[in-house]
């Protein structure tokens, strides 16, 4: 019988794995990820949307963004956020779909 070769995950690639899990995880980030993966938002607009602070925005915004999930542009004072990652963004919707069935 033939011996298969197995590959495993290493270290780094499991603990970055489990960061965007617990990214996702959050009802806050979830909803800012969705905002995000439907159109640009500035700050103002997502606190808007979501009924939050800025204070709290600005934080989720920031852990998103050390992640790699978000990104920006700044146009004067004003921060456009995107997502920045179309595989979390698939996976978000592919989620959503599946507890629609």
């Amino acid at each position: 019988m033939k011996q298969q070769d197995h590959s495993f995950l290493s270290p780094e690639s499991v603990d970055e794995a489990s960061r965007v899990f617990k990214a996702l995880a959050d009802p806050t980030r979830i909803k800012i990820l969705y905002l995000l993966s439907q159109e640009e938002c500035s700050v103002n607009h997502i606190t808007e949307v979501l009924e939050m602070t800025q204070s709290a925005v600005s934080h989720q915004l920031s852990f998103l963004r050390n992640l790699r999930l978000v990104k920006y542009r700044r146009e004067g004072n004003t921060f456009y956020y995107t997502y920045d990652d179309e595989h979390v963004i698939t996976v978000l919707h592919q989620v959503l779909k599946h507890i629609k069935c």
